[in-house]
């Protein structure tokens, strides 16, 4: 079951025209803020019975990465915004009108105003005017969030940016092994254990989903990109906080017969791979917020807990 991850444009088969966007300005590729990973072999995946098979978690295998660069934290809100003020880009969010938002954060009237729910996962609210600066819709704002991931943000949206700032967004597998920092065949970014010596290392739901946070990791919604311990690999917020896209088309069983050196993935598709979880995942009903966890969601979907990173290939 994904619906709690991330809820999707087919839900309402919105059939929209887009609006092809040119972006006249782009800046001098920047390092700044960015990792430089060796690259090399690892375990991709894998086999625990606590994983998803039908996700295409498994099997567990070896594959080869070369070496990238990668952004130490999803993108931000501040670097959102100046991509937009750079640009003028207008995000697929904008065009469409709405984007989903989870109910908890939105006011009684603004429920009210926006009745249609999400299939079956009625805690997605599709909210008229949900944007990237207005995340909970009309009356919200990003003031005080500005170090916080942008969301709202579609694949589209993502791989604009990208083309815009020099880089461009991981394959699955640089991803996994970025998240992994290091470690051999571990649950999460840090290890096998959730908590460490009673102190949280990601943002996830806490208490009963969907009805109940206790926000005992400090969250009911995002947290600052650079929150929470870095990983062997100096990266910030690999598990939850927020989703990130990732180049692969989506496939449950591509990867079995794929190459093993730097895999892309399948050339065509209708989704796109999102990895790493959001403060909206719980082990009772979406733990995919450990390193080999996948979903996906169509191109141009946005929701509140839907973000993403940059890498950068080594001349």
């Amino acid at each position: 079951m994904k619906s709690c991850c991330s809820a999707s444009r087919d839900n309402f088969g919105d059939t929209k025209t887009l609006t092809e966007q040119q972006l006249y300005k782009k800046q001098i590729a920047s390092k700044e803020n960015m990792v430089y990973l060796d690259g090399g072999e690892f375990v991709m995946g894998t086999d625990e019975a606590d994983g998803f098979p039908s996700d295409g978690e498994g099997p567990a295998r070896k594959v080869a990465v070369s070496p990238f660069f990668i952004d130490k934290y999803a993108v931000t809100n501040e670097q959102f915004a100046k991509f937009i003020t750079d640009t003028g880009y207008v995000t697929e969010a904008e065009q469409f009108g709405w984007s989903f938002v989870f109910y908890s954060f939105l006011t009684d009237k603004v429920r009210k105003a926006n009745p249609q729910t999400a299939q079956q996962t009625p805690w997605w609210v599709a909210v008229k005017g949900a944007i990237w600066k207005y995340p909970e819709g009309p009356g919200s704002a990003i003031d005080d969030r500005m170090d916080h991931p942008v969301v709202h943000i579609s694949w589209n949206d993502a791989k604009a940016y990208c083309e815009w700032s020099g880089k461009r967004l991981p394959t699955e597998a640089e991803w996994e092994y970025a998240a992994r920092g290091g470690l051999d065949e571990k649950i999460f970014p840090w290890g096998n254990e959730l908590i460490v010596d009673g102190k949280h290392q990601c943002n996830i739901w806490q208490g009963e989903f969907p009805t109940k946070n206790t926000k005992r990791d400090g969250y009911f919604g995002t947290c600052p990109a650079d929150h929470y311990e870095q990983n062997g690999y100096g990266l910030y917020n690999m598990a939850g906080n927020v989703w990130e896209w990732c180049a692969d088309w989506f496939d449950p069983s591509f990867h079995k017969n794929s190459l093993t050196n730097n895999p892309t993935g399948p050339a065509t598709g209708q989704s796109k791979s999102i990895r790493g979880g959001s403060y909206l995942c719980h082990k009772s009903y979406c733990n995919r917020y450990r390193v080999a966890a996948r979903s996906s969601n169509t191109p141009d979907s946005s929701t509140g807990n839907m973000g993403f990173r940059c890498v950068m290939d080594v001349e």
